[in-house]
């Protein structure tokens, strides 16, 4: 059955990332149809993977030949694009308002290392507790995810001007995540 969805996920793949890549090269209107088209292909052909193959096997192999086909998109589609200089740009969506404090150097580091860790715990427990398959699989993956949702939220929080939003979404991230493994961990 592997051998048989393969093609048809990795051309599925490389056709979401096709859209997803199209919603990004009009600056001019905001894409959200191809967005949302584009990963409701990926979720779909994951889910479909997933019901043929089975939960763990089905969702790995989609996530693979996903992956493999966005690549693939990439790699066809690679465009040089000369710089832009300041006068073509417009403005930052959030600019500064004024000179960098330190005060705000200080709170980005502490809710971009510590409370982003542990909101990217709180998602890796919550994947480990909650996902189907053998627990030792789980568990591995579980330990992967974490660094990567550990440098996801990182990036977002150094990147987002505004503190209280990144330290209301960390925090309820965390809580929410933790909560959800604790419950499925009891029962």
């Amino acid at each position: 059955m592997i051998a048989l969805l393969t093609p048809f996920l990795l051309s599925g793949g490389a056709f979401a990332a096709s859209l997803l890549r199209r919603s990004w090269q009009d600056r001019k209107s905001d894409g959200t149809a191809f967005v949302i088209f584009g990963w409701a292909v990926a979720t779909g052909l994951a889910l479909a993977s997933m019901w043929l193959i089975g939960p763990v096997k089905g969702l790995a192999t989609a996530l693979a030949m996903e992956a493999l086909g966005a690549i693939a998109v990439i790699i066809t589609g690679h465009v040089r694009r000369r710089a832009v200089t300041k006068r073509e740009f417009d403005a930052a969506p959030e600019p500064l308002a004024g000179p960098s404090k330190i005060w705000r150097g200080i709170l980005k580091t502490l809710l971009a290392g510590p409370l982003g860790m542990v909101a990217a715990m709180g998602l890796a427990f919550c994947y480990t507790a909650l996902s189907p398959g053998a627990p030792q699989t789980r568990i591995v993956i579980g330990g992967l995810l974490l660094p990567i949702l550990w440098g996801l939220a990182m990036t977002w929080t150094l990147a987002d001007q505004k503190l209280l939003r990144a330290t209301a979404v960390l925090t309820g991230t965390a809580l929410i995540s933790f909560t959800l493994a604790a419950l499925a961990g009891s029962a």
